[in-house]
């Protein structure tokens, strides 16, 4: 968290939340949503100011009760999910090493793949509990599946990651209900309906 955000929580510790202002749509854009666009169900607008991206990266957590926000100076902004907490980036070097990168740019180390009946791949880590869980962005599905090896149905099967000390070179992928995901690692898609509840 920024210095300046802890400094303005310090100074102003009780001003009220905020919900529906703000997404984290399928591919890792944050979207702005105005009244318009929560009033209509909208995905609202990409921010495509790279120092607010930024920011909202640097300043991304999660609460006890698994809502993700965005602290803003001394407002807590919820957001809303699209899917997945995270979005991953699929990527291989010139030596043909995997490496996924999340929507705040950081490295994600997958302990676990999963995919879901709409064929979205899924990925888990082991550094908390419940782990994280990111989607795949979509544009690298086809990365994906020259590592993996599928069964006909393409929900399980195996996914050659990469062989070093930390991480196991094949990952095992299992099946998993988009429905489900939520409440398997332990997190709110949208914390406006269940302010709303």
């Amino acid at each position: 968290m920024d210095d300046i955000v802890k400094q303005a929580l310090a100074r102003w510790p009780n001003v009220p939340h905020c919900t529906g202002w703000l997404r984290l749509d399928a591919r890792g854009q944050w979207r702005l949503r105005d009244e318009a666009d929560q009033a209509a169900g909208g995905p609202g607008t990409a921010i495509r100011h790279e120092a607010l991206i930024g920011f909202i990266n640097r300043n991304y957590e999660c609460d006890a009760s698994g809502q993700w926000y965005f602290q803003n100076g001394p407002q807590r902004v919820y957001v809303e999910l699209e899917y997945t907490p995270f979005v991953v980036r699929l990527g291989a070097d010139a030596n043909g090493t995997l490496a996924l990168t999340d929507q705040t740019g950081q490295p994600f180390a997958p302990a676990r793949v999963w995919v879901d009946e709409a064929g979205s791949v899924l990925f888990a880590d082991d550094t908390a509990e419940p782990a994280r869980v990111a989607l795949l962005h979509d544009h690298d599905l086809d990365l994906f599946t020259d590592h993996a090896t599928l069964a006909e149905d393409g929900s399980s099967g195996t996914f050659a990651w990469r062989a070093d000390a930390t991480l196991p070179a094949v990952l095992p992928i299992a099946p998993i209900l988009r429905a489900d995901v939520p409440v398997r690692f332990g997190y709110v898609a949208s914390p406006e309906k269940q302010a709303a509840a």
